[in-house]
């Protein structure tokens, strides 16, 4: 079996009014949240189902429901560190991840060294094996018009020395 093992996860939420706008693990000043059954971390739960994906342990939704009353409301970070735990145990370690967010607003320039900062936290690396980018899609569908906000992540697993 290989030593490396690569994933990718791609999730989007609606903006909705009433609820805090969290991405990365930062709370980040804006009329408007992500909606979801969790906080609705839109990059969080890319990275997450790119980690379970790597490890081949499945995707976000099979380990964590929306279902499940005790994830309502959840703090992302967690299921994060969730997904990394499980795929220790499934023998590997988070080599590095890059992520891209995309958002015609708010502007997420000012927040990307705190997500890179939270991420690499969650998920138990250093900082330099987190790359977090934005972007908009300049107008161009659901996102460009302001209703929600994407996030794309991949990551590479390394098999760790002991499995």
């Amino acid at each position: 079996m290989s030593s490396w093992r690569v994933g990718q996860g791609i999730d989007a939420h609606r903006l909705v009014a009433g609820r805090p706008l969290v991405l990365g693990g930062v709370e980040i000043e804006y009329e408007r949240g992500l909606e979801g059954h969790s906080d609705g971390d839109a990059l969080l739960h890319a990275l997450a189902d790119a980690v379970l994906g790597a490890a081949g342990l499945g995707d976000l939704g099979r380990h964590f429901p929306s279902s499940r009353e005790d994830l309502r409301g959840a703090d992302s970070s967690r299921l994060l560190a969730e997904a990394v735990a499980r795929s220790r145990e499934a023998g590997f370690e988070v080599g590095n991840v890059d992520a891209t967010v995309v958002a015609e607003a708010p502007r997420l320039a000012p927040w990307q060294e705190k997500m890179r900062a939270g991420i690499a936290a969650a998920l138990g690396v250093e900082l330099e094996r987190v790359n977090v980018k934005v972007t908009s899609s300049d107008g161009l569908g659901a996102m460009g018009r302001g209703e929600g906000i994407a996030a794309m992540a991949v990551v590479l697993l390394e098999r760790s020395g002991g499995a």
